[in-house]
């Protein structure tokens, strides 16, 4: 495991039993289900699906055909893309609400329901050394704090309190704060996002529509030209993987994805500072392990490294990317598995 997390008394004697858990990481684009099996100390998939979250009506419609196929759980935990308050989220990038005293009701089972982030936090007990890349590497090892940000349809974040002996995962929405610009052509970027959208939040510039939003103004406001070739792949609608895989091909495209990682080591210091995070930052999301090679060109870690007088606190602390997509899948089976 990459951080060790307290189970509970109570489901460590469970585990000596056979446990099914059917976990799901419930995205704005994605959904991911599969159903685990605990036994003692091992947790072992047993049968994954994915599905394409808009093309269910709710979630009630899309656990119901997952679990026609499968041996009945034992328990059910979701991590959802959004904050959840009393058992009742709602997601922010599609128009679902999600009730867990009335999926508790409906499904007639154990009912977690937890914020996407954090199971992403979680999922790191579950993860291996191999599963996370190092990009930035702390001068000293110091034991403390962790945090992990997230850009994917969205941007998530979430902290990892450390007590001495255990890391304890909490859900934040941080994404969801104010875009901060450092120079001339940040302020404008935040103009023109503003009059789109009043509020600009760093998911704005950091997540896949973000990537996009990035683009468009260096055409619109820059005043970059846009490559002919780029812009028929783009005849079907802006998609952002589009823009990172034609870096080397399209400059358009590299100074978006310059701007992109730059914004994101910005953040990443913040988050760092913020949660005073000397335990290490994790970066997760779907976007960050196909852009690997970015981070280093594009200078990731002299980024990072701009926190002023705290700077010797932001080199000291690791930077990993998590490899692993699956990693909230992984987390809100653990959740589920060792927790009440």
């Amino acid at each position: 495991m990459i951080l060790n997390f307290k189970p509970s008394i109570n489901q460590l004697q469970a585990n000596k039993q056979d446990m099914l858990v059917l976990a799901g990481d419930i995205g704005g684009t994605k959904t991911n289900l599969a159903l685990f099996k605990a036994s003692g100390d091992e947790i072992v998939s047993l049968h994954n699906l994915s599905y394409r979250t808009s093309d269910f009506s709710s979630l009630v419609e899309l656990l119901a055909l997952f679990l026609k196929d499968i041996p009945d759980p034992n328990k059910i935990c979701l991590g959802v893309a959004g904050p959840v308050l009393n058992g009742h989220a709602k997601l922010s990038n599609i128009k679902w609400e999600i009730d867990q005293k009335e999926l508790k009701k409906h499904f007639k089972k154990d009912f977690s329901i937890i914020n996407d982030l954090e199971a992403t936090a979680y999922g790191l007990a579950m993860l291996n050394e191999s599963d996370t890349v190092v990009i930035h590497q702390g001068k000293d090892q110091i034991s403390g704090n962790a945090a992990v940000i997230a850009p994917g349809t969205g941007l998530g974040e979430a902290g990892i309190y450390w007590d001495g002996r255990f890391y304890h995962p909490f859900a934040t929405e941080g994404g969801h704060a104010d875009f901060a610009s450092r120079n001339a052509q940040d302020f404008d970027l935040f103009l023109y996002l503003q009059k789109q959208f009043g509020h600009v939040s760093w998911e704005r510039v950091l997540s896949g529509p973000g990537i996009i939003q990035i683009y468009q103004f260096l055409v619109h406001e820059v005043k970059i030209e846009e490559s002919a070739f780029i812009k028929e792949q783009f005849k079907n609608g802006y998609d952002a993987s589009i823009i990172s895989r034609n870096v080397e091909k399209c400059p358009l495209c590299k100074e978006t994805m310059k701007l992109f990682i730059r914004f994101l080591a910005f953040e990443s210091a913040n988050l760092v500072l913020k949660h005073n995070a000397t335990g290490g930052l994790f970066i997760g999301g779907g976007i960050a392990p196909s852009i690997l090679a970015l981070f280093k060109e594009y200078d990731f870690n002299r980024f990072f490294c701009q926190s002023g007088r705290l700077n010797d606190l932001i080199e000291n602390v690791t930077v990993r990317v998590i490899l692993n997509t699956k990693a909230a899948l992984l987390g809100a089976a653990w959740f589920g598995v060792n927790h009440d």
